[in-house]
């Protein structure tokens, strides 16, 4: 039979061996695993060190012979850096439901790939299976990123085609790879929207909901009898600190003095790495409640119920009035919201003022406002 889903599913576990065979020959990898392991070190001394590297990768990676090894192989690798990156993981809202079920996970997205993996942390922690997750072909244009997303449970999104009639093919094959794993018994993971909220105003973008309803459609289902197969439920994530809060404000900057951003070839890369070691502090990960059937009835009601889920799940923290705080006293004549100084968190002001040094003004007040944003009135539609 033909695998109509073979280029963007995740591996089964008959590609494993073949995948996990290129990754430990791969030099570029192995490179990049040496500098994160031993930052710092001079490049002869690395270079010194790939045979050893290559040959010890490989003696790990030829006993995983399915995906569930691979990630049980991942899994002290994730809890060290977790233990190097956040000073506490919290996860709540898993006990109110049902192991049993397939769902769709549908979260806030702060992080390229650490908003996946606290999702999968979270569902492992808690003895559940863990779940697919969809990513945007943009990030999979190194062939060894694409292979150990795709052995992690990752399927594609092919969000680069140009030509709208392939698009729209796509986005309903894509539909139809999630009705899929639903009716295996497999949960989806998607964010509210495509990129990340970057100034940390979350909002579902409609086009999401729409693309999961397509395959519904040649089913001749209802919107509502399509999601209430698919059993939504919205995640809410925050982080304390965003490792690429600079980086975001300077691109936030850029768009609004020039109408235009362009990336870096490597960018994405980059930020994915600062994303996954740079230092979070606390986070937190609310997995909130299945969707009514009356919000469900077309992608508008059910977009703004994922919103009001994913803002009450929300919590504030010390570090968004320290934000408040310093925008009030630098930006004194802009109509802030009031804000009840306290004692809390005169350590967060320090520790933000510390992020911000060396930043123009600009970039300063932006990186403020996106810390400051659950406190800030909501952006307009």
């Amino acid at each position: 039979m033909s695998d109509i889903y073979a280029d963007i599913r995740p591996f089964n576990d008959n590609e494993v061996k073949a995948v996990l065979e290129r990754l430990a020959a791969s030099e570029e990898l192995v490179g990049a695993l040496l500098k994160q392991r031993f930052p710092g070190w001079p490049a002869a001394v690395l270079l010194a060190l790939r045979p050893l590297f290559h040959w010890r990768l490989r003696a790990q990676l030829q006993r995983l012979t399915s995906v569930e090894k691979f990630q049980m192989w991942l899994e002290p690798q994730i809890e060290q850096l977790l233990q190097r990156s956040t000073s506490v993981v919290e996860v709540s809202g898993l006990e109110n439901l049902d192991p049993g079920k397939a769902h769709v996970w549908i979260s806030n997205h702060r992080d390229i790939a650490m908003d996946p993996t606290m999702i999968n942390y979270s569902l492992h922690q808690a003895g559940w299976p863990t779940s697919r997750i969809a990513i945007g072909d943009n990030l999979l244009q190194n062939p060894d990123v694409a292979d150990v997303m795709r052995l992690n449970k990752s399927f594609v999104v092919k969000r680069s085609i140009a030509n709208k009639r392939q698009k729209l093919r796509e986005l309903q094959r894509l539909s139809g790879y999630i009705r899929h794993s639903a009716e295996q018994g497999q949960s989806v993971w998607i964010a509210q929207r495509e990129g990340r909220a970057k100034d940390n105003r979350d909002k579902t973008d409609t086009a999401v909901l729409k693309m999961l309803a397509l395959h519904g459609r040649e089913r001749n289902e209802s919107f509502a009898e399509t999601m209430q197969q698919l059993n939504p439920v919205p995640v809410s994530i925050q982080y304390e600190w965003d490792p690429c809060d600079q980086l975001k404000a300077a691109e936030l900057v850029a768009v609004a003095q020039c109408g235009d951003y362009s990336k870096a070839d490597d960018e994405d890369v980059r930020s994915i790495l600062l994303g996954l070691t740079g230092q979070k502090g606390r986070v937190k990960v609310n997995f909130g409640q299945p969707l009514a059937t009356a919000q469900l009835q077309d992608a508008d009601m059910m977009a703004a119920a994922i919103d009001q889920q994913i803002a009450e799940m929300a919590e504030i923290w010390p570090v968004h009035q320290a934000a408040l705080s310093l925008l009030r006293q630098q930006w004194p004549q802009h109509d802030w919201p009031e804000l009840a100084d306290n004692s809390d968190i005169a350590a967060k002001r320090q520790q933000l003022l510390q992020r911000l040094a060396g930043n123009d003004d600009v970039i300063r007040r932006q990186m403020l406002e996106n810390y400051a944003a659950p406190l800030l009135l909501p952006v307009a539609p």
